[in-house]
């Protein structure tokens, strides 16, 4: 309907037919076997969604095969955002992008499942059992390819890699109270509906 909308249907079809796989490609799979980040989105039953980020070693997210990923879950706060929506809705989006060489992106849609370090690794020995040293993962996050398609090279901004370092001078203030603030007066909440918008 919006793709009719704004005349891009054609441009749609072309994409989805030169771009989009039901698979990993291998020029993929290499590409997410060097990548040390990725960002994550899921929702709840009810369509809430949650958007968050995953980091480690370049690999951490495993390649099982051409329609399978596995990333480890490990002890956090306690919230289980990610990990509690998977369990209500399995669907996932996943995103890695490459900063620092290609500055290209790609897509990862698929069906999510949790497993228990030791239940999935009956099935995938291989699996490492220190992609974060001194820590071992309590679950991991078993993903089955829907999709995977490109995200363009326009606008990914170039970073330099660099090592992680901290003076007294920029010292920050612990991650539980970076953003606390006094309380704010209540925002007003927008219309209900925008003149000539959908929802």
């Amino acid at each position: 309907m919006l793709q009719q909308r704004h005349g891009t249907v054609e441009r749609a079809a072309e994409f989805y037919d030169r771009q989009v796989h039901p698979y990993l490609t291998p020029a993929m799979c290499e590409f997410v076997a060097r990548m040390s980040m990725v960002f994550l989105s899921t929702s709840d039953a009810r369509g809430a969604c949650d958007a968050s980020f995953r980091a480690g070693p370049p690999g951490f997210v495993q390649i099982l095969d051409d329609r399978t990923l596995a990333y480890p879950e490990y002890r956090g706060n306690g919230v289980m955002a990610s990990a509690g929506n998977i369990t209500e809705n399995p669907q996932v989006g996943m995103l890695f992008m490459d900063f620092t060489r290609d500055h290209i992106g790609l897509h990862v849609n698929g069906s999510a499942l949790l497993v228990p370090d030791a239940q999935i690794r009956t099935h995938y020995p291989q699996l490492p059992v220190d992609s974060a040293p001194g820590r071992r993962p309590e679950l991991w996050v078993h993903v089955t390819v829907d999709e995977a398609y490109i995200h363009c090279s326009k606008h990914i901004p170039h970073l330099e890699p660099a090592v992680r370092t901290a003076s007294p001078e920029t010292k920050r203030p612990r991650d539980q109270q970076y953003f606390t603030a006094p309380p704010v007066p209540a925002f007003t909440a927008a219309p209900d509906a925008w003149p000539g918008v959908d929802r």
